[in-house]
């Protein structure tokens, strides 16, 4: 499943020939005559993974997400950055829970199931940089993982982690 864009993207550079008296300080469309090349996408778009491509499913068993969509999307509310597919390992799980990221008790107030080992759920950058850098780093879906994530940590430490795991048995190629 591709996932859908939550925020879209601000149109880089408005024309001059835009700017209106109206109320709003710019008119929705453009004037025939200006010319206007629109620089950015304006049509339905996708959120990007760190590899490019369009922002792939990270699970739905349990569902994962800063929004609970299934995706590691992220927007002004999420101020965590959520955006790392994870698979998380005991060892991981564990050491969230050294850094006062609880990821193994159930919070039904928060639709938090807790994880086991083997889950896949979108973590935060900064507590997966930091998991990696005291060796406890979880596995990382790079086609589930946000480009925003790459703000924070190096593709190439990502792709360290990188696996491709998918999203349940039926998904299993024989």
């Amino acid at each position: 499943m591709v996932c859908a864009l939550k925020y879209p993207r601000p149109i880089q550079a408005l024309p001059s020939s835009w700017i209106t008296s109206s109320s709003f300080g710019y008119s929705p469309v453009p004037k025939a005559s200006a010319g206007v090349r629109l620089i950015g996408h304006t049509g339905p778009m996708t959120d990007r993974n760190v590899l490019g491509g369009p922002l792939e499913s990270c699970g739905t068993d349990p569902v994962t997400g800063f929004y609970r969509d299934g995706c590691c999307t992220s927007g002004p509310e999420d101020l965590g950055s959520h955006t790392i597919c994870a698979v998380v390992t005991t060892e991981f799980l564990r050491h969230q829970k050294t850094i006062g990221n609880d990821l193994i008790t159930p919070m039904p107030q928060y639709d938090f199931p807790g994880l086991m080992a083997g889950d896949r759920w979108c973590v935060t950058a900064v507590n997966w940089l930091r998991a990696d850098r005291d060796g406890a780093a979880a596995y990382v879906v790079l086609a589930s993982t946000h480009e925003r994530a790459l703000e924070i940590v190096p593709l190439e430490t990502l792709q360290e982690h990188a696996v491709d795991v998918p999203i349940g048995p039926g998904d299993l190629q024989a």
